[in-house]
């Protein structure tokens, strides 16, 4: 089983954080399961809290869906809490689409009733309601905490077993219990980067014993359970009815005039 996870963060540009990422993909992929990595490489990766910014890196994104599909894979995991691109994917893919959001959020719902959320800072939280709404799950978020991390640059700095990472620790682990206390029976941490360092970690509860959602193993498993159950099913996985139809065969050739050959690869024009 091949998967293909889909970092948000800038290839090359977080070497720590890649690595603490590998460490919990290994532990959560088995022996069977090949999980290669890919980050953002032609623009972006550095700031998906701004909407634009995400805008333009979705746009990479739904382009390695398409050579994932091409090379192989068997599924393919969006590793970011915002879930870019991730309707989109599953509108031109045949291979199960995950993403980290959708995955953690499902998760906690098997955990308990309400959720505590830690944010990286202020500016993530209005993208977060954003999936809370959609996902019609805004009446169980206990309360939301930030600890006002500026920027990546000081979560790659907290990537090892040093200082800046008992920093961080100690913050998510205050704001942690601020969300407890407001109510919420299961954290999760708002960011990516955050999730896999206090995973990596091992704080996997609150100082009250609430469980602290290991978001990227939960995605990990998502994915193989996916390709599995795909195979169960004969191949059938995403509904190519309605919401995430292809165009006709005529339809595509015609888009492929005004929008690139690239467009559809799957869908065979006649």
């Amino acid at each position: 089983m091949r998967l293909w996870y889909q970092s948000v963060t800038r290839e090359g540009s977080f070497p720590k954080y890649r690595a603490t990422l590998q460490r919990l993909i290994d532990a959560a992929s088995g022996p069977e399961v090949s999980v290669d990595v890919h980050g953002i490489l032609r623009q972006g990766g550095t700031g998906d809290q701004y909407r634009y910014l995400a805008f333009l890196e979705t746009v990479e994104i739904l382009e390695n869906v398409h050579r994932a599909q091409e090379q192989g894979y068997d599924a393919f995991l969006i590793g970011n809490l915002f879930d870019p691109g991730l309707r989109e994917a599953r509108e031109i893919a045949d291979i199960p689409i995950m993403s980290l959001g959708e995955t953690v959020m499902q998760t906690a719902e098997t955990m308990g009733e309400k959720f505590g959320f830690v944010s990286i800072n202020k500016k993530f939280e209005p993208r977060l309601w954003d999936v809370l709404h959609r996902r019609r799950l805004s009446d169980k978020v206990a309360k939301i905490s930030s600890m006002e991390v500026p920027s990546m640059a000081e979560l790659e700095a907290a990537g090892d077993n040093g200082q800046a990472t008992k920093a961080l620790l100690d913050r998510f682990m205050t704001a942690a219990n601020e969300t407890v206390e407001s109510g919420a029976e299961v954290v999760l941490a708002a960011g990516g980067v955050v999730m896999a360092i206090v995973s990596d970690q091992g704080m996997n509860k609150t100082s009250a014993g609430a469980p602290i959602v290991n978001g990227i193993a939960a995605l990990i498993q998502r994915g193989k359970a996916a390709v599995e159950l795909r195979r169960l099913m004969g191949g059938a996985y995403t509904s190519p009815v309605l919401t995430f139809s292809k165009p006709s065969p005529n339809e595509a050739v015609g888009f492929r005039s005004a929008y690139g050959q690239r467009v559809y690869p799957g869908v065979e024009g006649e």
